[in-house]
Parts: C-alpha cells; sequence; structure tokens
C-alpha cells in the first residue's frame, strides 16, 4: 500500500513543475499516442529517450518512479508472458501448443516498454502538478463542452477530488490493516483465497471511513457556500509563457521523429 503514488504531488522547482498545466495534460496524451505509433525499435527508443528525459528534468526522486513501477510490475510481466506466444513466424522454441517466435519475442518487448513508458509519464505529471492546478487545467480544456451544457466544473472538480483522495485512502488502508494486525488478524499466510477472505475486516471499515470522508467533505464544501463554477473566480490564473511554447515545440520535433523513423525503417 506504501508503493502506490497514483495522485501525490512532489513540490519542486523544475523546468515540468512551471510548465502550466494544460501543455502538460494534452502532451500526455499526445505521448501516450505516440508511443503507440512506434512500429519499430528506433522509435521506440526514441520515446523511451523522451520519456528518461522528462524523469530527469521533473527533478522528483527516483525512487518514487520506482515505487508506480513496483505497483504494476507483475501485470507488466503477466503482459509480456502472454505476448510472447502471440507471433508468428517460424518457432524458435516450441511447447504443446505453445510456440516462441522472433516476432513474439518483439511483441513482449514493444508492450513492455509501453506500459513503463505510460506509468512514468502518468506519474510525472500527477508529481509536478498539484490538485488544484490539475483542476484548474482540465476544466479550462473541457470549457468547448459547455456548449452542450456539459458541467464542466463540476466533473473537474470530481476528477482532482478522487485524485486527491487516492493517497488519503491508501494510508488509512494501512491504518486499518496495521490495527487488525495488533489485535491477532493474520493477512500473511495461507493460499490466495484466505488472503482474499482475510481482507474482508479491512474493506468494511475502509467503507465505513471513506463514506464518513466524502460526508464530510460535503459539509464542509456546503458550509463554505459552494454552488459550482458558476461565477466562480481563480486565485491563481493559468498563463502560457516562453517555456510552453518550447515544450511545444519539442513534442512536435519528437513526432516528426518518431514519424521519420516509421516511415524509413517500417514495422517490426
Amino acid at each position: 500500500m506504501r508503493d502506490i503514488t497514483l495522485g501525490q504531488y512532489f513540490p519542486a522547482n523544475s523546468l515540468l513543475h512551471r510548465l502550466d498545466p494544460r501543455v502538460k495534460i494534452v502532451s500526455l496524451i499526445a505521448y501516450i499516442v505516440l508511443i503507440f505509433c512506434a512500429f519499430n525499435f528506433y522509435a521506440l527508443a526514441l520515446m523511451g529517450a523522451t520519456v528518461l528525459a522528462i524523469v530527469i528534468m521533473s527533478r522528483v526522486p527516483l525512487k518514487m518512479y520506482l515505487k508506480s513501477l513496483k505497483v504494476i510490475i507483475i501485470i507488466v510481466l503477466i503482459t509480456s508472458v502472454l505476448n510472447l506466444f502471440y507471433g508468428t513466424g517460424e518457432p524458435i522454441a516450441q511447447w504443446w501448443i505453445f510456440k516462441i517466435t522472433w516476432a513474439g519475442i518483439h511483441n513482449a518487448i514493444f508492450v513492455c516498454v509501453r506500459i513503463i513508458c505510460l506509468i512514468l509519464l502518468s506519474s510525472a505529471l500527477t508529481f509536478t502538478t498539484s490538485p488544484t492546478d490539475m483542476t484548474d487545467a482540465l476544466e479550462r480544456l473541457m470549457k468547448p463542452l459547455k456548449i452542450f451544457h456539459v458541467k464542466v466544473h463540476e466533473i473537474a472538480m470530481m476528477m482532482s477530488i478522487a485524485l486527491r483522495f487516492v493517497p488519503t485512502l491508501l494510508e488509512e488502508t494501512d491504518k486499518i490493516m496495521a490495527a487488525q494486525k495488533a489485535r491477532g488478524a493474520d493477512m500473511e499466510s495461507g493460499n490466495f483465497i484466505a488472503r482474499i477472505k482475510a481482507l474482508v475486516p479491512v474493506l468494511i471499515p475502509l467503507f465505513v471511513s471513506a463514506f464518513r470522508r466524502a460526508y464530510e467533505l460535503a459539509v464542509a464544501m456546503e458550509c463554505r457556500c459552494y454552488q459550482g463554477g458558476a461565477g466562480r473566480t481563480r486565485m491563481k490564473q493559468l498563463h502560457m509563457g516562453s517555456r510552453d511554447a518550447w515544450c511545444i515545440v519539442f513534442g512536435v520535433l519528437i513526432l516528426a521523429g518518431v514519424v521519420l523513423l516509421d516511415v524509413f525503417f517500417g514495422k517490426v
């Protein structure tokens, strides 16, 4: 539980922290698309180098990123192993109906690298963007939806609150598990089914605590006369500067590089 870093903000004075949050969100979406458009090892290496540069520029300790990867490492391994047997061509090794080909190895490598890049990029966004800036950026980006009478401010607020409460609920889960262990609960022995059953005494107090926190938050917002986004002003206005323009130029160059590598070297 302590290793889950989703929704955590790490204050620092890096270039990524000073970027406009709208640029960071749009860049994240663009990079996610580019990762799946890298069809050969050269383009994939370019995207990997870009992600590594972003991680270094964020000035967030590397152990924070490793924690975010530690949570999904089992999923990455399982997905890579499954893709290992989905290749076509002459088998390198074969056992019963399972066969390993060079195409399967390529698929496994691409899937593994893509998932790792996705996690690192998403973590870089949450590490370098405060919940308040995230809410303002999402609301600004979804502003055209107001034409269709979509409650943009409320949606952005709910997304920000949900993201912000992930670390809080994880901390609450850790406390409940420690309290149950102190009362003699055994959650680490037995088979998989036994461990799942042992989590029932944790889930019920966790749900009760979550609903209590939600009720307290609703009361606090009501006491502060929160009425939605109509007529609200912001203490901090978002403005795009020269560093944001250079970030866009950098993204366009990466896009051009991936496209050219795909054209000249083709698909693996």
